[in-house]
């Protein structure tokens, strides 16, 4: 009688575990089909979609994302007139984006970006201002990147990288003037920091 029950006992754990590994091999094979249909392009189009921002021309400051700190990006192109926080749109360029700080932005992140429709030979010119400082730092550093493509489908390309600090309320600084050429390449020893206020521009 024992060894009977025993005997059943050894079959029904048989098939509990035969249930089991085929449930495991199912579960198995439905992840091998899964990840044969996740495109590997994806996060290929994700970082060439980040390389291929709207415009010609790009600015872009960046403050780290822990100061309440209002840093102002200040732009000129060629023929253009000034374009940052008071007036966003010019007949080159855009600011795509004010950045206040904290205030009002729950992102984490402090930059500001300006971008040209159309590549224009000429001089341009990048400022910042320090509008506000909530922070405790004296000095605020601040990153800025200019970019160039020449059109849609060119990935853009960095031709300059500045580490600047702004030091008090109210200062505007020339992080750098530079020229492009015809086909949108930086002009050989174009590059200089002399100041040019482009805020006096403007009726702020």
């Amino acid at each position: 009688m024992h060894a009977l029950d025993d005997s059943e006992d050894d079959a029904a754990d048989t098939v509990f575990r035969d249930t089991i590994m085929l449930a495991l091999a199912g579960f198995v094979t439905v992840v091998i089909i899964m990840l044969a249909h996740i495109r590997p392009e994806a996060q290929a189009s994700a970082t060439a979609e980040a390389a291929t921002m709207p415009g010609n021309v790009m600015i872009e400051a960046h403050w780290a994302g822990d100061l309440d700190t209002d840093v102002d990006l200040w732009v000129q192109g060629p023929g253009d007139v000034p374009v940052g926080y008071s007036n966003k749109g010019g007949g080159l360029f855009n600011l795509l984006r004010d950045d206040l700080g904290k205030q009002m932005d729950l992102s984490g992140q402090n930059y500001e970006v300006s971008y040209t429709r159309g590549l224009l030979p000429g001089e341009y010119t990048v400022n910042l201002h320090l509008y506000r400082n909530r922070s405790t730092l004296q000095s605020v550093p601040v990153k800025v990147v200019a970019s160039v493509k020449k059109d849609a489908n060119e990935v853009s390309r960095q031709i300059l990288v500045s580490d600047t600090q702004l030091d008090r309320e109210g200062q505007e600084k020339t992080v750098f003037r530079f020229r492009l050429d015809d086909e949108g390449g930086l002009v050989q020893d174009s590059v200089t920091t002399l100041f040019r206020s482009l805020r006096s521009g403007t009726k702020t």
